[in-house]
C-alpha cells in the first residue's frame, strides 16, 4: 500500500533515502490484459514500488483535432485523438484485474485519470490519485479526486509557479494537504540539456510542505538523469516503463524497462553507502589512521632528568601515540621527572 506518511518523513529527513519508483507503464501494454500483466512483474524484478497505468475514453480528453506535440518519427499518429483512441479499451474490470494482479506480485497498482468518469471508478482501486501535467489546469478533474481525501501526485511539465500554486490550493481547499510534485518536462522525448533539474531544489524551497519528484521523459542517459534527481530531493520518481524499448510508437521509444530499473537501484544503493553521514561510524573506520598519522610531542634532543622543558627541547611527530600536540604551551618551563633521550615519545606520566 502506498504510504505517503513514510514518504514525507524520508523527504524531510536530512540524509538521503531510497526513493519511491513508479514505473510508468501508461498504455505501452497496448490494451492486452496479457502484456500488462507482463509489465507487472518485470516491473516488480526491476525494483519499482509501484506501476502506474493510465485511463481515458479518447472523447473525453481530445477533440479530433488536437494536433500532436510528441515526436512523430516515433509515433506517427497525427493528433492526440487518433492516438488516444488506439490504446482507450480497458474498462474498470480490466483495471479491477490489473489491482488483484499487483496484489498477488506485491507491487502497488496506480492509474490516472483523465475524465471524471475514470476517477469515480479508479477510487475504488487506488490508495493515492496522479494528476498529469495535461491536467494541471483541469481543475473540475483536480476538484474531483481531491474530495475523495487521498494522497495526490501531480506533475508539474509545461506549469508556471503560479499554476502549480493554483492547482495545490484547489486541492488543499477541500482539506487535502498530502501533496506530491513531480518535475517534469513535457516533451517527448525530452533531451538531457532540457532536463531543468535545478528547478527541483527551487520546488523543495517554494513548496516546503510538499514531497517533490521527479517524472523523466529523456530518451538516454536517463539512469544518470534520474540519479541526480534523487541527489537534488526527488524522493518519487517516475519512468515510463515497457517490455521491449525498440517497439515502435507510443512512448515506448523514451522508456525504461526492467533491466534499466535493476541498474538504476543499484546505483542508488551504491550511492546511499558513500551518502552516510554518520560521524562515529566515520571515525570507527580511520581509528588506526588517527593514530598513525596523527601527531603528539616528542622530544627534539636529549633531555636530563628534573630539567625543565624549553620550547626548543620538543617537536610534534608521528604517531600520536603520547602527549596530544594541544598540551606543547602548558609543559614549557614544567620540570620533567625522566630522562628522555632524543625522538622519545613524551607522555603526561613523565611530569
Amino acid at each position: 500500500m502506498f504510504n505517503y506518511k513514510k514518504i514525507l518523513k524520508t523527504s524531510n529527513l536530512k540524509k538521503h533515502h531510497h526513493p519511491y519508483i513508479i514505473a510508468e507503464a501508461g498504455v505501452n501494454h497496448e490494451c492486452s490484459i496479457a502484456k500488462a500483466i507482463q509489465m507487472i512483474k518485470k516491473a516488480k524484478k526491476g525494483g519499482a514500488n509501484a506501476i502506474k497505468f493510465q485511463a481515458y475514453k479518447a472523447e473525453l480528453i481530445a477533440s479530433k483535432v488536437s494536433p500532436a506535440y510528441w515526436d512523430t518519427k516515433k509515433e506517427k499518429s497525427k493528433n492526440q485523438y487518433e492516438l488516444f483512441k488506439k490504446y482507450d479499451s480497458f474498462t474498470f474490470k480490466d483495471y479491477k484485474i490489473l489491482k488483484k494482479e499487483c496484489n498477488k506480485n506485491k507491487i502497488d497498482f496506480m492509474c490516472t485519470p483523465f475524465d471524471l468518469k475514470s476517477a469515480d471508478y479508479l477510487n475504488k482501486l487506488v490508495d493515492v490519485f496522479k494528476i498529469s501535467s495535461s491536467d494541471i489546469t483541469n481543475f473540475p478533474l483536480i476538484e474531483k479526486v481531491s474530495g475523495y481525501k487521498k494522497p495526490i501526485i501531480i506533475s508539474t511539465g509545461a506549469s508556471s509557479f503560479e499554476e502549480i500554486k493554483e492547482a495545490c490550493k484547489l486541492i488543499e481547499k477541500k482539506g487535502n494537504k498530502r501533496i506530491i510534485l513531480m518535475h517534469c518536462v513535457l516533451n517527448y522525448p525530452t533531451k538531457n540539456q532540457n532536463s531543468f533539474l535545478g528547478l527541483i531544489p527551487r520546488l523543495k524551497n517554494i513548496f516546503p510542505n510538499y514531497v517533490i519528484g521527479y517524472s523523466d521523459h529523456t530518451d538516454t542517459n536517463f539512469v544518470e538523469n534520474i540519479h541526480t534527481a534523487w541527489l537534488l530531493g526527488s524522493q518519487v520518481i517516475e519512468k515510463h516503463f515497457t517490455l521491449n524499448k525498440r517497439l515502435k510508437g507510443n512512448d515506448h521509444y523514451h522508456s525504461s524497462d526492467y533491466k534499466d530499473l535493476k541498474i538504476l537501484n543499484k546505483k542508488i544503493k551504491s550511492t546511499l553507502i558513500t551518502l552516510n553521514g554518520n560521524i562515529d561510524s566515520k571515525l570507527k573506520i580511520e581509528k588506526k589512521s588517527r593514530i598513525n598519522a596523527r601527531r603528539s610531542i616528542y622530544t627534539a634532543n636529549e633531555i636530563r632528568k628534573n630539567s625543565i622543558i624549553k620550547k626548543s627541547d620538543i617537536i610534534c611527530k608521528r604517531p600520536a601515540v603520547g602527549l596530544h600536540p594541544k598540551f606543547y604551551k602548558k609543559i614549557i618551563g614544567k620540570k620533567i621527572k625522566k630522562y628522555k633521550k632524543e625522538d622519545e615519545v613524551i607522555k603526561l606520566t613523565d611530569f
